[in-house]
């Protein structure tokens, strides 16, 4: 089973949730940007989490089954139509054989994710499917491509309510080695300072802005390049705030000041240009609870998975379906 690509923006690639204890091999964890959409996929499927969807950042493309095959569609909502027919996003769908699933542009937030049952069977490269486009490992969904389903059915039908994280927000912080080279009132201003999201940004980091000074550390020329995670806030010469994201640098020299939650990394990546963002420090000891509340919530989702009822104004052939059966008594 596949899906043949016929149409497909810039910037689409296969993603799973990336390559973990490669840091020192230099090489960052790439993966999806919004990690909890895969996990939506997998509830709305009935698949593993660690099966692999195409990350679609803007726009997404023209798509036709070429067998029986069931596809979800999760993360920034996008404009999605089956044959002409709008359908729901954060739910599951069946598409049959010629049928063809266009996603237009994003409404909300940055990253779409389209999951087929089973996942995207892309080559396994150090362990994961998931294309790292600043490392040269693998390459962005071209048109003609065809993308080949995992051995899954799947489930089609299915709705899911989604997590509210494509308008910006509070992003919850630790402090990391480098947060005491800046001094206290910097880090009262950083936190008490409401951020918009800048216009440059991709899947390394996004830029922040802001009223007023920039954000320096003491001798920050001075400071030698160190170890980087995704979530690291990196401060640029001009003061700028930097959230690092999966394919950012193994290493760097900029001064960070914070590191946001790895459960708050999908707001993050999500959050559209000019909309707000702030920052709350939180203790290592809230956040290590705080992660596993979120690890837990995860775990539940398929729990949370419903039928999808479909309006009836959205069905053409309504007349064709049996939508009562059996005997009604109007005294029982």
């Amino acid at each position: 089973m596949s899906l043949r690509v016929h149409q497909i923006g810039p910037a689409c690639t296969v993603q799973d949730q990336g390559r973990t204890g490669l840091l020192d091999q230099g090489l960052s964890r790439s993966g999806a940007a919004d990690q909890l959409a895969l996990h939506e996929g997998a509830a709305l499927l009935g698949h593993s989490p660690d099966c692999a969807a195409l990350e679609m950042a803007g726009i997404g493309g023209t798509f036709e089954a070429t067998q029986p095959i069931n596809i979800a569609l999760t993360g920034a909502p996008m404009q999605a139509s089956i044959d002409i027919s709008p359908v729901a996003w954060n739910a599951s769908h069946p598409l049959e054989p010629g049928q063809k699933l266009v996603i237009g542009a994003v409404k909300q937030g940055n990253y779409g994710y389209l999951h087929i049952a089973g996942g995207i069977d892309a080559p396994l490269f150090l362990g994961s499917r998931a294309t790292h486009l600043t490392a040269n490992v693998g390459r962005a969904v071209q048109a003609g491509d065809l993308l080949p389903a995992g051995q899954a059915s799947g489930r089609a039908g299915m709705k899911l309510r989604p997590d509210d994280r494509f308008n910006g927000g509070e992003l919850r912080v630790v402090t990391s080695f480098q947060t005491p080279l800046f001094d206290q009132n910097t880090r009262d201003r950083f936190a008490g300072t409401t951020f918009r999201r800048g216009a440059r940004g991709n899947r390394m980091g996004v830029q922040l802005d802001c009223d007023g000074d920039g954000f320096a550390a003491k001798g920050q020329l001075n400071i030698l390049s160190e170890v980087i995670t995704p979530g690291d806030i990196q401060m640029t010469g001009t003061g700028n705030p930097f959230i690092l994201l999966p394919e950012c640098q193994t290493t760097g020299g900029y001064p960070r000041i914070a590191t946001v939650l790895p459960c708050d990394l999908p707001r993050a990546a999500q959050t559209p240009a000019g909309a707000e963002v702030r920052f709350k420090f939180v203790t290592l000891d809230d956040a290590v609870t705080l992660h596993a509340t979120f690890l837990a919530e995860l775990s539940r989702l398929r729990a949370r998975v419903e039928p999808l009822v479909r309006d009836p104004n959205d069905i053409a052939d309504l007349l064709s379906y049996q939508l009562i059966s059996g005997m009604i008594s109007a005294t029982d």
